[in-house]
């Protein structure tokens, strides 16, 4: 009997040792009794963070949008423009969810969790949380090993791109994600940590949400020393009438991006940050 009871606290602890317990990004505790076996990602940059992952074969369904890698497109679509089509998702039977705090609808998402499923919850906001949202999934999935040593060369090469241009002369940047109406990001967004690594200063940090509306006024005032774009309509003829006291249009600094590069969140953006500062080099020349 002695023995029998043994095992049995032995096969519990064991049990016990596969739990996984997370905290995201709203703050809310995950907890998982065994690392997941079914994922369900609700953003294209989750998809792409959790093959980085190792984890890849473990989604079970994506949102629309996921491209990369091209494993993704062949999975069922469950969201579209950030909605979630709850009733597809519960066919699918996820261990756990992975949703975007800011792309996916707050409602939906507690929905899913009061429907039994876990729900973890993410938001990248510096090109370091890239890094460790890869290993989150990682731990979520079973595959942290995997996960720790790409997240771990991911942060190597963030460090020797922010190292590569540290001392470089500031450039006042306009970062343009759409021409019309103008929007841009403020400093708590993904690029503009971009931007600061690459020894720019995004003009309009300050703003209070985090992809503003620009005015003509406001960016004649903010008068940046160069732009760059990731939108479209800018490269239309008129695109920049009325602007050319702005530095950047006067001189022609005016510099696009493959949107498909500095709008991604996953471990892509590092290729939309190099040529990002590529272009502030050019500016700078």
């Amino acid at each position: 009997m002695m023995r029998i009871a043994a095992c049995a606290v032995a096969a519990a602890l064991a049990a016990g040792a596969q739990a996984v317990q997370l905290t995201d990004d709203r703050g809310a505790t995950v907890t998982l009794e065994y690392p997941a076996e079914r994922i369900v990602t609700l953003a294209p940059h989750l998809a792409e963070i959790a093959f980085a992952a190792g984890a890849g074969a473990k989604l079970v369904g994506v949102s629309s949008f996921s491209r990369h890698p091209a494993e993704a497109e062949r999975l069922p679509v469950v969201a579209s423009s950030g909605r979630v089509d709850i009733e597809r998702v519960i066919a699918l039977k996820p261990d756990v969810v992975l949703g975007w705090r800011s792309g996916n609808s707050p409602l939906q998402l507690a929905h899913l969790e009061d429907l039994g499923f876990r729900v973890f919850v993410t938001e990248v906001r510096s090109v370091p949380d890239i890094a460790r949202l890869m290993r989150e999934v990682g731990q979520l999935a079973g595959s942290a090993a995997i996960a720790d040593e790409r997240a771990r060369i991911f942060a190597s090469e963030v460090r020797d791109l922010r190292e590569s241009h540290a001392g470089a002369r500031s450039i006042g940047l306009f970062l343009e994600v759409w021409h019309r109406p103008m929007l841009t990001v403020n400093g708590e967004h993904l690029i503009s940590d971009a931007i600061s690594i690459c020894g720019g200063r995004n003009v309009f940090a300050e703003a209070k949400v985090l992809t503003p509306h620009v005015s003509n006024e406001q960016l004649l005032a903010a008068r940046p020393d160069a732009i760059v774009t990731v939108g479209y309509g800018s490269e239309t003829p008129g695109a920049w009438r009325g602007l050319g006291s702005v530095p950047a249009v006067r001189d022609r600094r005016i510099y696009a991006i493959d949107p498909d590069l500095l709008l991604a969140q996953g471990p892509r953006f590092l290729d939309g940050a190099r040529a990002l500062c590529r272009r502030l080099e050019a500016a700078r020349r």
